[in-house]
Parts: C-alpha cells; sequence; structure tokens
C-alpha cells in the first residue's frame, strides 16, 4: 500500500512528465516532422494520415529523455525546499524518498518496450503505406513548383511546364541498378497516374524518344504507358527479406527458427557437394563458383541470425533505459539541490550523454558482429545500475 508520501511524489513526476511528453510530441510532430513533409510535397490529408503514425515513432526517443527531465525537475524542486532533509529529520528512510521514481521507472519501461514493438509493427508501415499511396500527389506538387523531382526510387522527371495533370516536355530517366547506363525519355507531354494494387507508377507518354545505353534510339509517335516499379522502396516486409529491426517482437522467434533451418539445409548440401567434388576429384567445384555461392549463403545467415538474436535483447534493454535514467536521475538531483528545471535536468542529462549512448552503441555494434554475446547490449543500463548505487548510498548519507 503506497504511502501518502508515494502518492505524492509520484503524482508531482507523473504531471511533469506528461506537461513535458505532450509538449516534446507536439515539437517533433508539428515543427519538425510536419514542416518536412509538407517541404516534401504532402497534402494535407496525407499529413493528417501520417502524424499518428510518427506518434510511436517519435515517443520510443522521447520517453527516457522525459522521465528523466521529469524525475530531475521534481527531485531536485524538493531538495532545493529543503523537504528532504524534513522528510528524513521525520525518521523515513531516503529510500521511501526514492521510491516513487523507482516504481514510475519500472511502470514506464514496458510502455516504452511496447511502443518500440508498435513503431515497428504499425508505425513504419503505415508511414510506408501512406507515402506510397500519396507519391502521385508529391510527384505533381514538386514539379509544379520546381519543375523537377528526383527519387531514390531509381528515376527523376524534368519537365517545361505542368498545366492541370499534364506535363509539358518531360525528360524521364530511369536509372539502371550497377554499372549500366541510365535509360532516358523524353516526350512532347506526358500524365502520371499510380498504380497502387501493382505498386507502380504508370507514365503516360505521346510522341517520344527513348534513348539508352551506347547508341540505342528509339522513336513512338503515338502513346506509350511504361511503368516504374516500387517494390523496391516500399517492400511489404516479408520476415525473410526483412532486417530484423524492422520485425516486430512476435515474429524475431520464428524467423530465426527459419533462417538456422535454412542454414542446417546449406550445409548439408555443402557438404554433400564437397565430398561429392573429392570423390570425383573436381576441385572447382569446392573453390568454384557452386561452393562460393553456398559459403556466401551460410555466412549471410549466421550474420543474419546473431542479429535476430540480439535484437529482442535492443528492444528491452533501450525500453528499460527509462528506469536506469530515472535509478540514476533522482539521487543525483537531490545531490544537486537546485529548483531550476532545466539546470537540474542538464547536471543529469549531460553525463548520459557523454556515457551511456557511446557505450550502448559500441555494445550493439560488438553483439550484431558476434563479436560479444546479444546481452553486452544490456552494458550500458548495468554502468547506469552502478553508478546509481553509489549515488543512493550518498543520499542515504546526505
Amino acid at each position: 500500500m503506497p504511502t501518502r508520501l508515494t502518492r505524492y511524489i509520484l503524482w508531482e513526476i507523473t504531471k511533469v512528465f506528461l506537461v513535458a511528453i505532450v509538449s516534446l510530441t507536439v515539437l517533433i510532430l508539428l515543427i519538425v516532422v510536419a514542416r518536412e513533409l509538407l517541404r516534401q510535397g504532402l497534402g494535407p490529408a496525407a499529413l493528417l494520415q501520417l502524424l499518428p503514425l510518427f506518434l510511436p515513432l517519435s515517443l520510443q526517443f522521447a520517453l527516457p529523455t522525459t522521465a528523466l527531465f521529469a524525475v530531475s525537475a521534481v527531485y531536485g524542486r524538493i531538495a532545493a525546499d529543503g523537504e528532504i532533509a524534513t522528510i528524513k529529520a521525520a525518521g523515513i528512510s531516503p529510500l521511501t524518498i526514492l521510491k516513487p521514481a523507482f516504481i514510475f521507472g519500472l511502470i514506464l519501461s514496458p510502455i516504452a518496450v511496447g511502443l518500440n514493438d508498435l513503431a515497428v509493427s504499425w508505425g513504419k508501415p503505415g508511414v510506408k503505406h501512406v507515402l506510397l499511396h500519396s507519391l502521385e500527389e508529391i510527384v505533381y506538387r514538386r514539379l509544379q513548383a520546381q519543375r523537377s523531382y528526383s527519387s531514390d526510387k531509381g528515376f527523376s522527371i524534368h519537365v517545361q511546364d505542368v498545366k492541370d495533370r499534364r506535363l509539358l516536355w518531360p525528360t524521364v530517366t530511369l536509372h539502371n541498378s550497377g554499372s549500366e547506363l541510365p535509360i532516358t525519355v523524353t516526350a512532347s507531354e506526358g500524365s502520371l497516374h499510380l498504380n497502387p494494387e501493382r505498386e507502380t507508377l504508370m507514365l503516360r507518354l505521346v510522341d517520344s524518344r527513348i534513348e539508352g545505353g551506347g547508341a540505342f534510339r528509339s522513336h513512338f509517335p503515338g502513346e506509350i504507358v511504361p511503368e516504374i516499379p516500387l517494390n523496391k522502396a516500399f517492400a511489404k516486409g516479408d520476415p525473410s527479406s526483412s532486417r530484423p529491426a524492422d520485425l516486430p517482437l512476435y515474429l524475431i522467434g520464428p524467423e530465426a527458427i527459419r533462417s538456422e533451418k535454412a542454414m542446417s539445409i546449406d550445409r548439408q548440401r555443402l557438404a554433400a557437394q564437397t565430398g561429392f567434388a573429392l570423390a570425383n576429384g573436381r576441385w572447382s567445384d569446392i573453390v568454384g563458383s557452386p561452393g562460393a555461392q553456398l559459403r556466401g549463403a551460410i555466412g549471410g545467415g549466421a550474420h543474419r541470425l546473431t542479429r535476430l538474436h540480439v535484437e529482442p535483447w535492443r528492444r528491452w534493454s533501450f525500453g528499460f533505459s527509462c528506469f536506469f535514467f530515472v535509478l540514476v536521475g533522482a539521487p543525483l538531483a537531490i545531490m544537486a539541490k537546485t529548483a531550476d528545471y532545466w539546470t537540474s535536468f542538464g547536471m543529469v542529462f549531460l553525463p548520459i550523454l557523454l556515457f551511456y549512448f557511446p557505450i550502448f552503441i559500441v555494445g550493439q555494434d560488438y553483439a550484431k558482429n558476434g563479436e560479444l554475446p546479444p546481452y553486452s547490449v544490456w552494458m550500458a543500463n548495468s554502468v547506469v545500475a552502478i553508478v546509481a548505487v553509489f549515488m543512493i548510498k550518498r543520499v542515504w548519507r546526505y
């Protein structure tokens, strides 16, 4: 049963946290995200669809920092007002004073993990879906404003003018993969149409000329309707081809099992192929293309499997950073003993910025490369916990 003091401090932390998280989220969504999307040519309707999808994407990074701000603000103010000394003089344990912060961090951390998973399973696919269906509008807006549109999806369009939905004297450049030269299509008139079912951008071109690599030339006096595939940019998220970071937690386990089975089959095939080649004296089959392809598939599968094993540890570690930030932030704010919110927050956040995130990134990278076990992503949280123990001991003697 929480005491009256615990409820009071917990309510103060919650109030500051809610005000801060709402303010920060609105700032991120409306000023940063919305401004950039409008600059890219997105319409108001699509923007309203995207903002809720960006909410979990922004909250997964905002929650730990905002939790630290709320705790440092509340405990810094309480310490500056002398309430900590009064409470201790009444015979109340310092751990009782810190308990509301720990409760707050423990409640918030699983929520942060869930938001991280929601961002992957709902936020990112939803953003891709809306952007796909808005691509035609984006291209037209950009052409009307700048007379050109370049995309990382492998094409660019330049026009002399745009009247209604008609493109006057468009020049479309299709960039091929590898070292192949691009294909350039010029026409007297054209228009765009998105086919969301086939995930292609259809170009209706009139009186067009096509120039390819080398001396290839062709003229089409009538109308042609080439299609630009967009499936590479807006993949539907097949687990076997998706990055581990793009998979929800409930799919990572089955995908790891599938990857292990695929690697086992490839190893068996490589062993059988090597044995057959040795028996027949075909050394080229061992060091040549067939063996190299299987070894490459096994190596790539092993690397992907390592990342699949690391990903759940990484998400839980980053989600529970809320608790560890609070664990070190509350006693440090008491020791700082300042009522100024930003001073208290800065004194707590600066060491975390300088030490926590570099350690987290190092542990994550080494774990993904297989040089450290998957639980190494918890190194940063472990360091924070050790520092927090010393801070709590100092508060005990405060």
